[in-house]
């Protein structure tokens, strides 16, 4: 069977589905490995790698000629559509975003996996991509932040004087902020977070970080996400933060909901509370922010209350592709450790008994399997078919 690694067109994007660490993981699955030419350029791996590992390097993909194809942005609508009935895809889907390519996918009979479904057991965690991406994302957000800072992380005590260590928020102790937490740790600041999952106190504490308890509901969904506050919560979770927010540094957010908006976090107005050349790091600015007025890959001057300065807001984009080598090596490995469940001996077996198998499969045999994806398709035909009907409705007055 056929194995396809593509390069990625996504502007920004460098990381890649395979390494040829991976190519022969899956050599070894009896499966025929073809990389795009240029695939692994931007994570440091040459054609000349690959193919020494037993990939075969081509100029392009036949995607009509694929069983598998794995990649690491989701697929377009118009590659979904030019992949073969049976064919299997496994990668990162955004299926909650991506709804056109989701549709496209069950139309052309594509059995795919995205790697956000993949279930959060013991059992799947070699396959779990948001967790090697976030952990990538939270070590890169804290350089950002540190590079922009116009003082020292750690403590000095020198002959010239005593320099104090820089205090650092971080909002969010899922895998990236727990990373941010640690990295920021090591680079000797003095560390606080909060989340509104009760069960992270500790974990911030082993990374050597202070919880901030907020007098707040508990927010614990299924599987260890935070699940969005309601509205009035979420106005005094700001008003509890605001406080802690003025106090530091440097402020790093991290907070997510998987299929939703990112929540708002931080004010405008909170922001401008901080001191002079303080910086705030966005790592869900491109799924809609944790801070008010970030934007993906800018970086946003906020003059302080008192018009003393500016603090820079830094929105975050493709934070795991800035350090697509490492990133890629993780990812490559999900990719493969997923493989390894549905290729024995060079052939697909498609078990949907395994509870990992099931609950990663996004389309299947020309369905939407993934329930909550199907239902958003079925709000979005119904909302068309309303409005074409209103406008015929309109076209008859």
């Amino acid at each position: 069977m056929k194995l396809g690694i593509p390069r990625e067109r996504r502007e920004g994007e460098r990381r890649v589905a395979a390494t040829p660490d991976t190519v022969k993981q899956l050599a070894g699955m009896g499966l025929e490995v073809l990389v795009e030419t240029g695939a692994g350029d931007g994570a440091g791996h040459p054609d000349s790698a690959y193919h020494q590992a037993g990939a075969t390097i081509v100029p392009g993909l036949d995607n009509a000629a694929l069983d598998l194809l794995a990649h690491v942005r989701p697929l377009d609508a118009h590659t979904a559509a030019s992949l073969k009935r049976g064919a299997v895809t496994v990668g990162l889907a955004s299926p909650s975003s991506e709804l056109p390519a989701v549709q496209a996918l069950a139309d052309a009979g594509v059995t795919s996996f995205a790697l956000e479904l993949v279930p959060r057991i013991s059992r799947a965690q070699s396959m779990d991509a948001l967790t090697s991406q976030a952990l990538v994302a939270g070590y890169r957000c804290v350089l950002e932040a540190a590079i922009r800072l116009p003082r020292f992380f750690p403590l000095y005590m020198t002959a010239a004087g005593t320099i104090p260590p820089a205090r650092v928020l971080v909002l969010g102790a899922g895998v990236a902020g727990l990373q941010a937490i640690g990295t920021a740790k090591r680079l000797g600041a003095r560390v606080f977070a909060n989340d509104i999952r009760p069960a992270s106190a500790d974990e911030v504490a082993s990374m050597g970080g202070t919880f901030i308890r907020l007098d707040l509901e508990t927010a614990e969904a299924a599987g260890g996400y935070a699940r969005q506050l309601s509205s009035d919560a979420g106005t005094r979770q700001r008003q509890l933060l605001a406080p802690h927010v003025a106090q530091s540094d440097v402020l790093i957010t991290t907070a997510a909901v998987p299929g939703r908006p990112a929540p708002l976090l931080v004010t405008r107005e909170m922001v401008q509370g901080m001191r002079p050349g303080s910086v705030v790091v966005d790592l869900a600015a491109e799924s809609g922010g944790n801070v008010e007025g970030s934007a993906p890959g800018q970086d946003i001057p906020i003059p302080t209350a008192d018009g003393t300065g500016h603090i820079t807001l830094v929105g975050l984009k493709d934070p795991a592709s800035a350090m697509a080598s490492d990133a890629s090596r993780l990812y490559a490995k999900n990719v493969a450790n997923l493989l390894a469940l549905l290729v024995r001996d060079g052939a697909l077996t498609l078990d949907f008994d395994d509870e990992v198998v099931a609950g990663a499969c996004l389309t299947h045999d020309g369905a939407v399997r993934h329930q909550p994806t199907a239902e958003l398709l079925t709000a979005r035909a119904a909302a068309g078919t309303g409005a074409a009907a209103a406008a015929r409705q309109e076209g008859r007055l």
